[in-house]
């Protein structure tokens, strides 16, 4: 192939990022790295208002608390789906499928508000409360939810949002009636848990070992982290992995149902947050992770009222205090609805189709995902400086070679985190563009810390014979 060059931009470059379309590798599925929702609010509009913005993320699931504040099951033998059914329908009308995760704590069954006591009353009536609610949404409204989670951080109880503290025997007990009357609705769904806050607790190893004795499911083991070294995501599944050998029938999907930067907010400088999260999704796809729901949609203050109903007093006013009084800057949109900077990382790892291709970096600090998209004759490359303390800047060489010989439209955008305003042409600023028959792109650029760079590549023609 003839080596002809788009025009480049000036500056020595210190990091030489190789990109080499040869170099074919497995299918891109970022769409397996979602977004979770709930433990907050019944209201529908947290993700109703979002619609058009998150049906273009390209979201296949959305992880959604199905907490006591949607009143399911008012009264014995008494189905109300109208406010759970409201918030599924604006799941599904982003293109997503809801990932249920079930945290209920009906007053009929659990009558007294106590985190401790995790069994209802009444099992029976249990299993046909949770056996009514897969039906309904299975087979009664055809919505094909896949994934269902048994219970959020059973292992911190209502600090984690829920109101309920497992010990590892009650866990057990739970989990094998609930999948059970899950399975008993619709056979073709996958089960899972525990939804750890962390990846280790007491709970872990007496579920897997009873799940391995009695023959129970487990689809999926889940986990949760917060912290601002994007390494953590392999720490816990290292520590599965090395659990599971001891329960060879057991063969569960990863899961981190959620994760975002520290809790603590240590780092308030948003360029790291945005940079965060594809550096924390590399992470994870080399650690086998098969599933992440970064948390979450929007932020909101929540209502005093249903937490004083399923929680005690202290384990409301934590709520409360947390979510009304504390900073927040979880999600992709803030108080208001205005969308925020994280949310165009994720619209540009929607982009990233087809299949990887080799990308080669002489940084410790410069990352980049390059794919092809091969129907659509197009290449995308995100390419971003992260460390966890601020890594230095970086005068980038970039190269893509043993491209097919092609008339290719080349443009390269920088992901601007501290302007002003949200538009998305002022976001995602165009900073050089060509075209030209070409079999190799030679570019350079800089990238500050935590700078964010995209790369697209069109085919608008064929080469001349």
């Amino acid at each position: 192939m003839a080596k002809e060059k788009i025009k480049k931009s000036t500056g020595k470059a210190g990091t030489q990022l190789l990109v080499d379309a040869a170099e074919i590798g497995g299918a891109a599925e970022f769409w397996r790295h979602g977004l979770g929702q709930g433990g907050l609010s019944d209201e529908a509009w947290m993700i109703g208002d979002h619609i058009s913005p998150l049906k273009n993320l390209k979201l296949k699931y959305i992880r959604l608390f199905v907490q006591e504040y949607y009143d399911v099951y008012p009264a014995h033998k008494t189905y109300n789906w109208k406010k759970l059914d409201a918030v599924v329908d604006s799941i599904i009308k982003t293109g997503a499928r809801p990932l249920m995760c079930i945290c209920i704590k009906p007053a009929v069954l659990y009558p007294v508000v106590d985190q401790t006591v995790v069994n209802p009353v009444n099992y029976k009536e249990w299993d046909e409360l949770i056996y009514k609610m897969v039906r309904h949404y299975n087979f009664e409204r055809k919505d094909g939810i896949v994934y269902w989670e048994v219970f959020n951080e059973p292992n911190i109880g209502e600090s984690g949002g829920c109101p309920g503290l497992f010990s590892p025997e009650d866990y057990c007990l739970y989990y094998d009636h609930t999948v059970k009357a899950m399975l008993r609705a619709d056979s073709s769904v996958k089960v899972g848990g525990p939804a750890l806050a962390g990846w280790k607790s007491n709970i872990e190893l007496p579920w897997l070992t009873y799940c391995h004795k009695h023959n129970l499911p487990v689809d999926f083991v889940s986990w949760h982290f917060y912290a601002d070294d994007p390494a953590t995501p392999k720490m816990g599944a290292d520590y599965f992995r090395e659990l599971l050998k001891r329960f060879p029938s057991l063969k569960p999907e990863f899961m981190i149902g959620e994760w975002n930067i520290g809790l603590n907010w240590k780092r308030k400088d948003e360029e790291f947050q945005v940079c965060y999260i594809p550096e924390a999704i590399k992470n994870m796809l080399e650690a086998g992770v098969d599933y992440s729901f970064y948390y979450q949609i929007r932020d909101c203050h929540v209502p005093e009222e249903p937490f004083k109903k399923i929680m005690s007093k202290d384990g409301a006013r934590f709520m409360i205090n947390y979510w009304n009084e504390m900073p927040q800057r979880f999600g992709l949109f803030d108080f208001q609805g205005i969308i925020k900077p994280a949310y165009f990382m994720f619209k540009l790892l929607s982009k990233l189709t087809g299949k990887f291709i080799k990308v080669d970096s002489g940084s410790e600090t410069v990352k980049a995902f390059a794919v092809y998209n091969s129907e659509m004759k197009l290449f995308h490359v995100l390419v971003w400086n992260f460390k966890e303390n601020p890594p230095p800047v970086q005068k980038v060489s970039f190269k893509i070679k043993n491209m097919e010989k092609r008339t290719w439209n080349y443009k390269r955008y920088s992901l601007e985190v501290k302007i002003k305003g949200n538009l998305e042409n002022d976001r995602l600023l165009l900073t050089n563009e060509a075209e030209g028959v070409i079999s190799e792109i030679s570019d350079s650029f800089t990238l500050a810390p935590y700078g964010i760079t995209f790369i697209t590549l069109v085919c608008t023609g064929y080469a001349p014979e």
